[in-house]
């Protein structure tokens, strides 16, 4: 194999590149392949012919110290060679765009991003320019005035609605809720340092807390559509959902392919979205049409959608069969199947500590401030949060009044001066409740598993506590400022005598020396 990024060997085509023909006026980069298998064995062709990078290695050695901390050279070649390059450059740029300058470029194609922490748990609902983002492929840009969805399969009323029809309050109402969406891969890092696991050629990205968030969307509940086409046959008990991005996957080429089950949708919890906080979808979250499914695993939640289609059993594409599995910590390269890992719907119960952050030196007069956030999927929502300054012995719950509003879909942000009275290195963790009494794994170990998702053990950080409270901290702390100096960075050393010969001595005299009498 060709080496991996930032290495890797530029690529090379291999005689002409293809040029396939984009399906719809006003679609630019959508590619329809689920119809076509010729066209998606034509892709298949190609791709033997090249020996793409590796993917890369970023669970055995540090990750980069750079931004975007990953590239994706193999995702974007798989792109050159199938004649959709341009899609490399098109997605950065509405990246550039749309997102804050500081966001955290985990991967910078597919766009994976999340913000920086501290403002993460800023505002209780996401500006869009801080939300992080999850994408499969490049960005398609859709002329919303030609756009339009196809409602089709196990239907009694097939229909094709544009985005004018689904806006029509005469035929549709209105559904505005708000909502978190979460990666299942929100802090994958945790498990990655102390247990590597799968690498998956899409790349399982190295997240840490941000790839969640809550915003405000509106458009029109899935039930209400199904409804309009006259409801569901012959035994369908599933409904799948198309996306216009183009997704490759062991060699082969589909577009990004999801299903979630009726009794989802029967509920009025599968939203057809085209605003968020109030605002059109921006381009990178799925203009001019997404799903936002309430509670589930943020990849249900399918962008720049285009077909909607009624099936009796869960979808039989990659993403929904192949990915987002969950295994027992027994399973692993040896011996995963699809078959013996369980299908990651709802998400659990989770939380995270945003400030302080980890290897923090934190100087204090008795009381540090933390603040983070709290989800629980499937209809549930954080009741209670509970912090440990002691790695989960003794803990502290937050005041209901730190904790942010109470949606049945979203997440809660919280807060809590926590009474510290140790120094040194100390460990701090954090764990939520939900309204039926779930709470999290209590380690790593506990929820590990080799395809990296989920991470809902209790969130551990470690601080080094400086406590200007006790006495001799609070001389040694005077003595440097005195001397224009600072107690970090911790590991380097003094540049002065910790005490005098006096006080040494006297120290000694009250000590009784060093020896013993006799």
């Amino acid at each position: 194999m060709a080496p991996t990024e930032p290495n890797a060997i530029p690529f090379r085509p291999k005689g002409e590149i293809p040029v396939f023909k984009e399906e719809r006026e006003g679609w630019k980069g959508y590619i329809e392949w689920e119809m076509y298998p010729e066209k998606k064995k034509q892709v298949e062709e190609i791709l033997k012919q090249y020996d793409f990078p590796d993917p890369p290695e970023f669970q055995l050695v540090p990750l980069p110290k750079t931004n975007p901390i990953l590239t994706g050279e193999r995702f974007k070649q798989y792109h050159y060679a199938t004649g959709l390059g341009h899609l490399v450059d098109t997605s950065w740029q509405y990246v550039l765009k749309e997102k804050a300058e500081d966001m955290v470029h985990v991967l910078q194609f597919p766009y994976n991003g999340e913000p920086p922490g501290d403002r993460l748990v800023s505002t209780e609902i996401t500006r869009n320019e801080d939300f992080f983002v999850r994408n499969h492929g490049g960005v398609p840009e859709i002329d919303p005035s030609k756009f339009y969805l196809e409602i089709e399969g196990l239907v009694n009323n097939p229909k094709r609605l544009t985005l004018a029809d689904l806006q029509n309050k005469e035929l549709f109402p209105r559904q505005s809720n708000v909502v978190s969406l979460q990666c299942s891969g929100t802090r994958r890092l945790e498990q990655i340092h102390q247990y590597p696991g799968d690498g998956d050629e899409l790349i399982n990205a190295p997240w840490a807390e941000g790839a969640i968030g809550a915003a405000r969307w509106t458009g029109v509940s899935l039930k209400k559509v199904i409804k309009y086409c006259g409801g569901l046959k012959d035994g369908a008990m599933h409904i799948e959902l198309f996306g216009a991005d183009t997704y490759f996957k062991k060699g082969k080429v589909y577009n990004y392919v999801v299903s979630v089950p009726w009794r989802k949708v029967k509920i009025n919890e599968v939203l057809l979205a085209w605003e968020m906080n109030g605002k059109p979808l921006p381009k990178l979250h799925g203009f001019p049409l997404r799903a936002v499914v309430f509670g589930y695993i943020g990849a249900r939640s399918c962008k720049w959608l285009y077909k909607i289609r009624g099936i009796r059993d869960p979808s039989e594409a990659p993403v929904q069969r192949k990915e987002y599995l969950y295994y027992t910590p027994q399973i692993g390269k040896q011996n995963a199947l699809y078959s013996n890992g369980f299908s990651i719907q709802d998400m659990p119960v989770s939380s995270a500590i945003i400030s302080p952050k980890d290897m923090d030196v934190i100087t204090h007069d008795g009381k540090v401030k933390l603040k983070g956030w709290a989800y629980s999927g499937g209809g549930h929502w954080p009741i209670r949060v509970e912090v440990s300054p002691d790695g989960g012995a003794i803990w502290y719950e937050v005041p209901t009044e730190n904790m942010s509003t109470k949606y049945y879909y979203a997440w809660r942000l919280w807060e809590i001066d926590l009474p510290l009275d140790p120094e040194g290195w100390l460990e701090f963790c954090v764990r939520t409740w939900d309204n039926a009494l779930n709470t999290q794994p209590t380690y790593v170990r506990s929820a590990w598993n080799w395809d990296l998702h989920v991470t809902s053990s209790c969130h551990r950080i470690k601080i080094y506590s400086v406590n200007r409270s006790k006495p001799a901290t609070a001389a040694r702390l005077k003595a440097l400022e005195e001397r224009g100096m600072s107690i970090t960075p911790i590991t380097r050393p003094l540049p002065i005598d910790l005490e005098t010969d006096d006080q040494y001595a006297a120290s000694m005299d009250e000590q009784r020396g060093r020896e013993p009498l006799e």
